[in-house]
């Protein structure tokens, strides 16, 4: 029994910082997120080609792209990074930097 408990508590933990994310994630205001375009990933994509031997951080990317700084905009950031990181097109040379994969 306190195996169980434990065990629904954990899983409790877990939800409980799921919907923190999401939360943060969600837009404010009642208004709908904007569609979600590949603008952004070809951005990313360009500046990887045009600096392929240099690392990156997520915000210095925005900074170098003149994108929002704002912690929520980083992290979706930080997102695509791991996913073309995932598809193979990037590597991490460490942690929380990006290079493209050559």
């Amino acid at each position: 029994m306190t195996a169980s408990l434990a065990e629904t508590e954990a899983r409790l933990a877990d939800l409980t910082t799921t919907r923190k994310v999401i939360a943060e994630l969600a837009p404010t205001g009642g208004q709908p997120a904007p569609p979600e375009t590949n603008t952004v990933y070809q951005a990313i994509v360009n500046t990887f080609n045009q600096h392929p031997d240099q690392e990156f951080r997520a915000r210095e990317l925005h900074e170098l792209l003149g994108m929002p700084t704002d912690e929520a905009s980083v992290n979706i950031t930080r997102s695509r990074l791991g996913r073309l990181t995932r598809q193979g097109f990037l590597i991490q040379p460490g942690r929380g930097r990006y290079q493209k994969r050559t």
